[in-house]
């Protein structure tokens, strides 16, 4: 049986600040924006070439505090032009890190929910 990761809540204190810093500064794509009632709210919004989403929204149950959401972790082919992706949409990001299991860059979103981009080394 496989067992999929498919979406994770991340909390927000301004839905529609939240959707436009993904998708228009990350690149995000945004899948669903749907009101169910006055006080529900569901937007789920995927990376690209992603598998997995995240929600965000208003009365969906989360007692996460904006902002306190921390390593999200993207992965992609080559990090410095990712980081340069990021930079020219007006994302705040940090210089490339390398450690010995991947180069890194680092990134918040408006509400501090912390997120780091990796390049996995190549596998001899």
């Amino acid at each position: 049986m496989d067992w999929r990761l498919e979406l994770v809540a991340v909390p927000v204190s301004d839905v529609d600040r939240a959707k436009a810093f993904y998708t228009e500064q990350v690149g995000f794509h945004a899948d669903h924006d749907h009101r169910v009632s006055s006080t529900i709210r569901f937007v789920q919004l995927t990376p690209r070439g992603s598998a997995c989403s995240i929600a965000i929204g208003t009365g969906l149950g989360n007692d996460m505090k904006p902002g306190s959401l921390q390593g999200l972790q993207l992965v992609v082919t080559d990090i410095h032009a990712a980081r340069a992706e990021l930079t020219e949409r007006g994302v705040r990001v940090s210089e490339v890190r390398e450690f010995p299991w991947g180069k890194f860059v680092f990134f918040s979103d408006p509400d501090g929910n912390g997120w780091s981009v990796q390049q996995i080394p190549v596998r001899t």
